[in-house]
């Protein structure tokens, strides 16, 4: 059996320009927008989280400013997307908010979801506001990313945003139903393939190069995107947005093509830190916290002893008992420094030494991977 969406806990849906944008006016297309966004309502009232991964800035700020049809200059291309991200972010407001969902503005750059900390920082703010009900509308920030250090489409980014979320579903909607075994446009036999339980070579081999005169992206951008997704955890469906409430439309027809996960968001993100990260230091524990690890809570500074090696906030850590044992892996909250500092002092002392208002765990239960916990367990600190 397919998925649904509807089932999903959490999602993140991409909307390309060609289907946001009317090419002719350069303005949003109001109608589809507002079916869109019923079916996104739908979702947040049912539980789901949405992330929405939204093009168009660039798209809607050329017209604005008179700019040739056509390739862009870099510097064109930022001037009208500073224009356009206004324009954007005003429509998912009004629109959304129509609806009673609140809309926040995400810009990421390449190096947002490259390099460790800043990653860390964007899946804070982006679960923080999906705790608070908002829906993050999120886009690559084309003001002032230059060719080097950019994505270039934003399917990619919309993989690695599920991947950063540990989203349930990534929507990519696309100018065609799925994928074919051929280019449709191409061959008239082609046939649409419902589900992909694994990308192979042949599979990449189906996929087009092409994309439309406003969308940056072809078919073979969306099944790079799915490998990115699938080997995290996400399920990635792509469909046609070129129909009204396309969302509802792929859980009510089933046209669509579905690109299977390969484990667990969580699963899969556990295996990353505990099996594909090399650690960077150490953290010894008392008998307290072991038992804290061992109840699945996550790691304070009151049960950690002793920090040994050098590493920045966000890297692995191994996280040893008294005797050595190791017990877990984890990526630390705090860089080595500050962690000497608060070790073994209470998480509401954390602001009166270093100054600012840090994290309370310094191994958070999400980032950790309990490995084994065989010893007899005593009773002390470090207990969330």
């Amino acid at each position: 059996m397919t998925p649904r969406i509807a089932d999903c806990r959490r999602v993140v849906v991409k909307i390309g320009s060609s289907l946001l944008v009317d090419s002719a006016t350069g303005t949003v297309k109001g109608g589809w927008l507002e079916s869109l966004v019923d079916d996104l309502a739908a979702l947040h009232a049912g539980g789901g989280e949405i992330i929405l991964v939204s093009s168009g800035a660039i798209a809607l700020g050329r017209g604005v400013l008179g700019l040739p049809a056509g390739a862009l200059k870099l510097e064109e291309s930022q001037a009208a997307a500073a224009v356009g991200q206004i324009a954007l972010a005003r429509a998912w407001s009004e629109f959304l908010g129509a609806r009673g969902m609140t809309a926040a503005q995400v810009l990421l750059t390449l190096g947002d979801t490259e390099e460790r900390r800043r990653y860390l920082n964007a899946r804070s703010t982006i679960a923080t506001l999906l705790a608070r009900g908002a829906v993050p509308v999120i886009n690559e920030n084309d003001t002032v990313a230059t060719s080097e250090i950019r994505y270039g489409d934003n399917d990619r980014l919309a993989a690695r945003v599920a991947t950063m979320a540990s989203a349930d579903c990534l929507v990519l909607l696309s100018d065609v139903d799925g994928l074919y075994t051929a280019p449709p446009a191409l061959d008239p036999s082609a046939e649409l393939i419902p589900v992909v339980e694994r990308i192979t070579p042949e599979i990449e081999m189906m996929a087009g190069a092409a994309g439309s005169e406003l969308s940056r992206g072809g078919m073979r951008t969306k099944v790079e995107a799915g490998r990115i997704a699938t080997e995290a955890g996400t399920t990635m469906v792509i469909a046609s947005g070129r129909r009204d409430h396309p969302i509802g439309a792929i859980d009510a027809t089933g046209k669509a093509t579905w690109f299977l996960a390969q484990a667990e968001p969580a699963a899969a993100r556990k295996t990353w830190i505990a099996g594909r990260l090399e650690t960077r230091g150490t953290l010894i524990i008392d008998d307290g916290a072991v038992q804290a690890l061992a109840a699945g809570k996550s790691l304070l500074p009151a049960g950690v002893v002793e920090v040994e090696g050098r590493f920045d906030r966000g890297d692995a850590v191994r996280i040893l008992d008294r005797d050595g044992n190791e017990l877990a892996r984890g990526l630390a909250a705090y860089d080595s420094g500050d962690a000497v500092l608060i070790a073994g002092k209470k998480s509401r002392a954390i602001e009166g030494i270093l100054g600012y208002r840090g994290r309370t765990a310094m191994v958070h239960r999400d980032d950790l991977v309990v490995q084994a916990v065989t010893r007899t367990l005593g009773r002390g600190a470090g207990v969330c």
